[in-house]
């Protein structure tokens, strides 16, 4: 069953988009950041990576030139945490695009939303401002949500994880799934979203 749909999908390939639940990974804890990270280091293995030459095209077929590691439901945080959750994902990804990388492809590591389901807002809780988002839960209901801070250095998170930690210390992130808002959209609008356009700038900007 896997022969062919490697033979007659991957095989034709050549820019290649990686998607991560990061956040859920972090919710659920150290063991499973380090399986996350893991996994992304053999999931390489299912391609391959490298420059498309001519001749190599010619006897070895086509090879992923371009990888992109999206961390998904970036809109599940304030913009204000976002360069952290590119920093973890590019920490969690980084032996993946080093051997991506010495084979010849470019690699980057973003984070996304396909489709947005959030709004920003800040709100004070015992006297601090906390940057939340706000959408609508599974129940119908509308909720805003503050899911912890992102550290800095992705080292507090993937130091933990390498230990066989079994909780975060002293820290708690949150997750909550939010659904899709109703969308009124005028003709040629698209749906909200969080960098799908400097994606798709990186996977085939050079091609159009």
């Amino acid at each position: 069953m896997v022969k062919p749909f490697f033979r007659d999908h991957f095989a034709r390939i050549d820019r290649q988009v990686v998607l991560v639940d990061a956040l859920g990974a972090i919710h659920k804890g150290p063991q499973a950041v380090e399986d996350m990270r893991r996994a992304m280091g053999d999931i390489l293995s299912a391609f391959r990576p490298g420059r498309n030459a001519w001749l190599s095209q010619l006897l070895l077929g086509k090879r992923v030139e371009r990888i992109l590691f999206a961390a998904t439901k970036a809109d599940h945080l304030h913009h204000l945490q976002h360069p952290r959750l590119t920093a973890i994902m590019e920490a969690l990804t980084r032996e993946a695009r080093d051997r991506a990388r010495f084979a010849g492809a470019e690699t980057a590591a973003m984070s996304i939303a396909a489709l947005r389901v959030t709004t920003e807002e800040i709100r004070a809780h015992n006297g601090v401002e906390l940057p939340c988002v706000r959408g609508t839960l599974e129940n119908g209901k509308q909720a805003a949500f503050y899911p912890g801070e992102l550290p800095e250095d992705p080292a507090h998170l993937l130091g933990p994880a390498r230990k066989g930690a079994d909780t975060w210390l002293g820290e708690d992130y949150g997750f909550m799934t939010f659904s899709p808002a109703h969308l009124s959209l005028r003709p040629g609008d698209g749906p909200p979203h969080i960098r799908l356009d400097r994606a798709a700038q990186f996977l085939i900007g050079d091609r159009l």
